[in-house]
């Protein structure tokens, strides 16, 4: 339960607008995600996931992280809020990060 509330306080923070949409990650077991949303008006703007052949391992978070980063200046969004939701800021998650600022994403 407490997690539940860390992960809802956290989201209350961190929302994406028009100008400035949401880069939202999830991990799990087997793939890590990233999301470009747009809570204003309740859209994904740009999706990206690993492969079926990909391990999940910090490699597999940078191609995401990269490919991302990619679909966003295709839709000319170059400035994101970053939200890692419940994890912490390091391996995979830190990963992505820096792939999607290294191929000129803003947070």
């Amino acid at each position: 339960m407490s997690r539940l509330k860390r992960t809802l306080n956290r989201a209350k923070k961190v929302l994406g607008t028009t100008e400035r949409p949401r880069l939202a990650v999830h991990k799990s077991i087997r793939h890590i995600t990233a999301q470009i949303i747009d809570d204003s008006k309740a859209v994904t703007l740009a999706y990206a996931v690993s492969g079926k052949e990909d391990k999940n391992n910090i490699e597999t978070a940078k191609k995401v992280g990269a490919d991302i980063a990619q679909k966003a200046a295709a839709k000319g969004i170059k400035k994101v809020n970053f939200d890692r939701r419940r994890y912490l800021y390091h391996g995979k998650v830190k990963a992505l990060a820096d792939a999607a600022r290294g191929a000129g994403l803003e947070f």
